[in-house]
């Protein structure tokens, strides 16, 4: 069921901005080890790691990368590799043929523009084949600290709009939208929070609203809690928020 976008009525922005500082020093409070969950040693691990990451699990990833790491270890192996060897090297990733199509053409031209690294721009990440601002976002903020930007998943979009931080479908306004909330030196660190909250109780369809460390500050975790509902009309909210 689609999530739906909670607002809190006639929010100022000023108000909103001092209720996401409350989430982020709760959020902290509660995962104070949040971090990307992809491995990687350097730059160019987070990047292919990233590309593999599309609408997979990070668990799957790691479990993929941990012999591939080993394999190839520059973006020439990477550009010179057969394609059908590269694809049945990540064919438990979904969208392998597609995914291996990409990081082929992403290391084919930092092999022919770069000199083989990674860049430390945005401009120069998106050039890539297949890498787009939520991959160079990733790379950016983890491999590099550079908080261009902030990374929207599905994890962080879900999450916007249930705490009322956005009330945006496209991650490009979604993103845009943060950064007017959150201090630009927590940009990196603010996605982590959320995917961690939102992996480990802030779960799509069963949101733990009773034990959840910022319901306090969260409208549609209020709608969830209210005492006047019964535990039916409670149950069928958590499906729809």
């Amino acid at each position: 069921m689609k999530c739906h976008a909670f607002s809190v009525m006639n929010e100022r922005l000023a108000d909103k901005v001092l209720r996401t500082g409350r989430i982020v020093r709760k959020l902290q409070a509660a995962y104070p080890q949040a971090h990307c969950e992809l491995n990687y040693s350097c730059p160019l691990e987070l990047l292919i790691a990233t590309i593999l990451s599309a609408q997979c699990t990070d668990r799957q990833v790691n479990i993929v990368t941990e012999t591939l790491f080993k394999k190839y270890r520059s973006a020439r192996d990477y550009a010179e590799a057969p394609a059908a060897t590269l694809e049945g090297d990540i064919r438990r990733i979904g969208l392998y043929r597609n995914k291996a199509k990409n990081i082929k053409a992403a290391c084919q031209a930092l092999v022919d523009k770069m000199g083989g690294e990674v860049p430390r721009t945005m401009e120069e990440l998106i050039e890539l084949g297949g890498v787009g601002r939520k991959t160079a976002n990733v790379v950016l903020g983890n491999a590099f600290g550079i908080n261009d930007g902030i990374v929207v998943d599905t994890h962080v979009a879900r999450l916007s709009r249930r705490l009322g931080l956005s009330v945006q479908a496209a991650p490009d306004k979604i993103e845009a939208g943060l950064q007017a909330l959150v201090p630009r030196k927590d940009w990196t660190l603010f996605s982590h929070l959320l995917i961690w909250h939102g992996r480990r109780r802030c779960a799509a369809r069963s949101p733990d609203c009773e034990h959840c460390e910022i319901k306090a500050d969260c409208p549609a975790g209020r709608k969830v809690l209210n005492p006047k509902l019964t535990a039916e009309q409670r149950k069928k909210l958590r499906l729809q928020i």
